[in-house]
């Protein structure tokens, strides 16, 4: 897939390249990215950047056919990420969506969330689920353009900030495709 649009420094056209390979480097560019803007962001601390590496090897060394990751470059440099991984037989869970700020606004993250559901749908899930905080009101609003609901909600402490948990799932029958 290729997205193009006209840079916010200036009117020249900008590219983004979205692949499903994994090369060197690139689970690193994942954390990585995750954890600086998520620090910058909401103030979340390194323990963050552990929550999303941990899950994130363990889906590299086990992938199934079912599995995909979708990463998004632009000269190079990561700009987003979406993956979804099977947690059941008939469910799958949507993980580490993120797009770079300076990504943002361009339909970039619109787009990487509907190849993810579509993905789902066509693989043989009957739902998907993700779990967010109430702070990524930008993302929540995708979630539920896409038809995601909030099923649960519940507040704690994680990655040294007060956060509430939220839990988004999208059931795929007949009538949603």
């Amino acid at each position: 897939m290729e997205i193009n649009r006209n840079s916010k420094s200036g009117g020249e056209l900008a590219s983004v390249q979205v692949r499903h390979d994994l090369r060197p480097g690139d689970i690193g560019a994942v954390v990585s990215m995750h954890g600086l803007i998520y620090a910058r962001e909401h103030g979340f601390d390194a323990t963050f950047e552990a929550y999303v590496a941990g899950p994130l090897a363990e889906f590299v060394m086990a992938r199934r056919s079912r599995d995909r990751i979708w990463l998004a470059e632009r000269n190079g440099k990561l700009v987003g990420s979406v993956a979804i991984v099977e947690a059941a037989a008939r469910n799958a869970q949507l993980r580490w969506f993120l797009v770079d700020p300076q990504a943002r606004g361009t339909g970039l993250g619109r787009r990487l969330l509907a190849d993810a559901v579509t993905f789902s749908k066509g693989s043989g899930y009957e739902s998907l689920f993700l779990w967010t905080v109430n702070a990524l009101a930008a993302a929540a609003r995708l979630y539920r353009e896409a038809g995601f609901v909030k099923t649960e909600a519940r507040p704690g402490r994680m990655w040294g900030v007060n956060v509430v948990e939220e839990r988004y799932e999208i059931r795929f029958t007949a009538q949603s495709d």
